[in-house]
């Protein structure tokens, strides 16, 4: 087509440049010319036939061509699918690979964690383990898989699996060794030591049985430093001898040893208690004292009304008033001497009369008889109000530290606590004896009055009727 069109311009231009010509009378070179152009003009027409003739080749051949290229797009477009559908089903595969991966990963970290966690307790178990003093590296043996970096396998497994069964075999173990151990000087020195699981470990030297602990701090047995309980020591003793089929025990596996070593003595608590632990003993012994005074003299008092009513009423039946005048005179101190006193010297006087005056002589001496008992109602009832003071005292003090500490360490608590409660404690001890002993004091008084009463009644009867008797001049009754 470019060359068709490049003939055409040829030709165009020859046209126009004919024209000029014809007008200048150049008709002679007409022909020339025109042949010219038709040899152009002809010469255009082969080309372009041959050009038609090419671009029509190229045209079938661009068609086969093209025809062949969507053959092969098509083709590849099937191919494009069926791998498309391939990397799908690839991609699914891979997903489901990596989430069974993850799965097992998952699967061997939990299972890797539970080994250490298995093995830690282990660790821990040989570590307080009284057979662990005989070898001391046993939980050493553990750390190679207690470490994060390194997978347990199952060789690991089964050296766990047989330490723990070597520990339940020792539970049940009853045995007698030479072994070393720490007595309470801090002197290492090797007995026969008798070993029941991990509940016993004991000893005997010259007959006398001492327990030991295992220390798991440095993985050895120590003597406890405590004095057994009598039974305690004389069971294990036979034990021990092989005269008895008992033995004590300790369940816990040591916390009732560790009990028995820091079991604090009475005197040890009442030190640790505070401040206030003396005022509360003060009041204790000023009770005591209190108690044992009146104790003794309403003894004395009961004993003097019982002897001495029986005296003066003996001699008042005869008639011998001066007897019974010297029996009591110069005795001013005791109550009965009193009441017996006025008695004698309102003799003479009315039955009512006479009544009246022993009746008021008993009442003057009933305050003489009840000294110091308000005094130790009081006491029993500060003694306790003390011992509350102490606690809220302590009470304040642990909170105080667990505002500076926090919680975190429970035995800074129970310490406190501990030592606030002494108080209390140590009050109730006091009150309730002094409680019983005001309840036991004003019941004597109580006995001692009805038994001058009594007596009084009794004396009354004697003068009234030695008085009718004797013909002494004792007043009837008005009534």
């Amino acid at each position: 087509m470019k060359i068709i069109n490049e003939s055409l311009k040829i030709l165009l231009l020859m046209l126009l440049v004919s024209v000029p010509l014809l007008q200048r009378g150049e008709a002679a070179d007409m022909r020339a010319v025109y042949r010219h152009v038709a040899d152009e003009f002809e010469s255009s027409q082969k080309a372009k036939s041959a050009v038609e003739a090419t671009v029509f080749t190229q045209k079938n051949d661009l068609k086969k061509q093209l025809k062949t290229v969507k053959q092969e797009v098509a083709r590849q477009e099937v191919l494009l699918r069926q791998q498309q559908k391939k990397l799908k089903e690839r991609k699914r595969e891979y997903l489901q690979l990596s989430t069974e991966k993850a799965n097992d990963e998952e699967l061997m970290t939990n299972l890797a964690a539970s080994v250490r966690v298995s093995a830690k307790q282990l660790q821990d178990l040989l570590v307080r383990s009284t057979r662990t003093s005989l070898a001391p590296q046993r939980p050493e043996s553990l750390d190679k898989i207690l470490n994060a970096d390194y997978f347990p396998g199952l060789e690991d497994i089964q050296q766990m699996a047989e330490l723990f069964l070597t520990e339940m075999a020792v539970v049940g173990e009853v045995s007698l060794r030479q072994m070393p151990f720490v007595d309470s000087s801090g002197a290492e020195k090797e007995a026969l030591v008798l070993m029941v699981g991990p509940f016993l470990a004991a000893y005997l030297e010259q007959d006398t049985p001492y327990l030991l602990r295992y220390d798991s701090s440095k993985r050895n047995l120590v003597q406890v430093d405590a004095k057994l309980p009598w039974g305690l020591s004389r069971t294990l003793k036979g034990y021990l001898l092989g005269e008895s089929d008992n033995v004590p025990l300790d369940l816990s596996a040591g916390a009732a040893l560790e009990q028995l070593v820091r079991r604090k003595s009475f005197v040890d608590r009442i030190q640790g208690g505070g401040v206030l632990v003396w005022p509360i003993l003060a009041l204790a012994v000023i009770a005591l004292l209190i108690g044992l005074e009146r104790a003794f003299f309403l003894k004395r008092v009961h004993d003097n009304t019982d002897r001495t009513m029986s005296e003066v009423n003996s001699k008042a039946i005869h008639g011998d008033w001066d007897a019974c005048q010297k029996l009591v005179h110069g005795r001013k101190k005791s109550p009965v001497y009193n009441v017996v006193r006025a008695g004698l010297r309102m003799r003479h006087e009315d039955r009512e009369i006479l009544e009246s005056v022993l009746q008021e002589a008993i009442l003057k001496e009933l305050p003489r008889l009840e000294r110091a008992l308000p005094m130790l109602n009081i006491m029993a009832a500060i003694a306790p109000l003390l011992g509350l003071l102490g606690t809220v005292t302590g009470m304040i003090g642990t909170f105080e530290v667990i505002n500076i500490y926090g919680t975190g360490d429970p035995r800074m608590m129970s310490g406190g606590i501990s030592v606030a409660l002494v108080t209390t404690m140590l009050g109730l001890m006091v009150a309730i004896p002094i409680m019983l002993m005001h309840a036991f004091l004003s019941r004597q008084v109580e006995h001692i009055v009805g038994d001058m009463e009594e007596k009084a009644v009794a004396l009354t009867n004697i003068i009234y009727l030695h008085g009718q008797k004797s013909g002494d001049p004792v007043h009837a009754s008005t009534s």
